[in-house]
């Protein structure tokens, strides 16, 4: 009794489908337009002119006081310098969890693999199990 080795359906979707990467979202319009800023802001070339654009008021702010020296440092320069630094940061976690993610496709991929041809040489076991089974019965 010879049954044909059916592997699972899910192997070859994962080969089809490949990883989902984050350049892989579909955003529309206004994603993209995001996504397009996003890129534009998180520099570190943008980083320094927003501090060079920072430092313009820094004279202002000093001949202010202590208040407007403060304001300045929180309202000014963190908010403009820190959020470019910030974006960077996550473009480069962003890059290393889609390389991440990568590994582990592949690594599911070549398990996946590894457990059909075990399952396909569990079931060439089984049949001759049977095959021994049944000729000692017979005798």
């Amino acid at each position: 009794m010879k049954t044909k080795h059916i592997s699972n359906p899910r192997i070859a979707e994962h080969q089809k489908s490949g990883p989902h990467l984050t350049k892989d979202e579909h955003v529309g319009f206004n994603g993209r337009l995001a996504v397009f800023i996003t890129n534009s802001v998180s520099t570190m070339w943008c980083a320094y002119i927003f501090a060079l654009i920072a430092f313009i008021s820094l004279p202002a702010a000093i001949r202010g006081g202590t208040a407007p020296l403060v304001s300045w440092v929180a309202q000014t320069f963190l908010q403009l310098v820190l959020l470019s630094v910030i974006m960077v940061g996550q473009k480069v976690a962003a890059a290393a969890s889609d390389k991440q993610a990568l590994q582990t496709y592949k690594d599911t991929e070549a398990l996946l693999k590894i457990q059909d041809e075990v399952h396909r040489l569990i079931e060439i076991n089984n049949e001759l199990t049977q095959e021994i089974h049944s000729s000692i019965v017979k005798k």
